[in-house]
């Protein structure tokens, strides 16, 4: 009786538990929730204390003294400090529903396509920990894939690639089933790498995540435009020659050669996945193009790239962001119908 109670006062809810962003979905409201994945705790008299999570605590990164630590709790999609994840997910739940401490909902949430059986399980004990009736959990591109509108219960193939924060998952179904998946470490963050990487190399400027950050965002292109008004960019950091504050100014063609190592790298794991499956469903794919989902699909003109190097056309959906999130959400309404697309811990 207990247990039906809970039920029915409870909201069920889909994660989208990323490396940079934590998305939630709640059945008949949609997407409720949009975070980054951070969280700050203060460590004062040897006393573990929750002090923000999400933006709040994003905002310290970098700017914290000794006793309060900012903690991003995924790393490459999976759990990094499982302590810190626990109450991230506990403060969404309960943000969610409305600071109600008195909820007990089922979760469906997503894992990275190569996620290990214990990389798995530690994502289903920390949402159980954090308050979960009942978890469920599903690879991200087949959420992608569901969230994309794709048919994928037809005998005919289908790809979705999403670049995420921290892996680039891919994934080929057909006949309502995975044929092939795999994680690539590849993703948003390798991104904001790449353009420390360059601008430290080229431009003897340190900056960090953030800038970086903001930079792909702002003047973002995996492709230089041959035309068109360039939006230039002021970026500030250190001088690692003379030590001191400094600031250049760079366009969509620098990012665009500072993004073109791990883009490479995308394609390339692309291509390796076309190779792995029958020639029946590559040319499937090849006629019918890889739908590209996440926050990456955002970088302007990554379709493009994408496409000229590996020679298959690429379509970005609507909302390529929030395609995962609504596609666990799609799997959590219609569980009885997707029960061999969920991943069996």
């Amino acid at each position: 009786m207990f247990s039906g109670l809970i039920g029915v006062i409870s909201n069920d809810m889909a994660i989208d538990l990323g490396t940079a962003n934590t998305l939630v979905y709640v059945p008949g409201r949609g997407v409720v929730l949009d975070e980054p994945s951070v969280v700050a705790v203060s460590h004062r008299g040897g006393i573990r204390k929750l002090l923000a999570v999400g933006r709040e605590a994003k905002s310290m990164l970098g700017r914290t003294p000794d006793e309060i630590e900012t903690i991003q709790p995924m790393r490459d999609g999976v759990i990094a400090d499982f302590a810190a994840a626990e109450e991230m997910i506990k403060y969404f739940i309960r943000q969610v529903h409305n600071r109600k401490s008195f909820t007990s909902p089922k979760i469906m949430i997503c894992v990275p396509a190569d996620a290990t059986p214990v990389e798995r399980r530690a994502v289903q004990e920390a949402a159980l920990a954090a308050g979960a009736r009942k978890v469920f959990v599903i690879e991200e591109p087949v959420a992608a894939a569901l969230g994309a509108g794709l048919r994928i219960a037809e005998p005919r193939g289908a790809m979705v690639v999403d670049i995420g924060g921290g892996t680039t998952d891919i994934a080929i179904m057909t006949l309502g089933g995975v044929l092939y998946s795999r994680s690539l470490k590849t993703a948003g963050n390798a991104l904001d790498e790449a353009i420390i990487t360059y601008v430290r190399n080229r431009h003897h400027l340190l900056i960090g995540e953030a800038s970086a950050e903001a930079m792909k965002v702002e003047a973002g292109c995996a492709v230089a435009k041959s035309n068109g008004t360039a939006v230039d960019i002021h970026i500030k950091g250190r001088d690692l020659r003379k030590g001191v504050p400094s600031e250049i100014k760079l366009g969509p063609p620098d990012v665009a050669e500072a993004l073109d190592p791990p883009l490479e790298r995308i394609a390339d794991g692309v291509m390796l996945s076309l190779e792995r499956i029958p020639p029946e469903l590559a040319a499937d794919i090849y006629e019918d193009g890889i739908v590209l989902t996440g926050g990456g699909a955002l970088l302007d003109r990554i379709d493009v790239k994408l496409s000229r190097r590996t020679g298959v056309p690429f379509k970005i959906p609507e909302d390529p962001l929030r395609c995962v999130v609504v596609g666990t959400g799609l799997a959590l309404e219609r569980i009885d119908e997707v029960q061999e697309l969920l991943v069996q811990i």
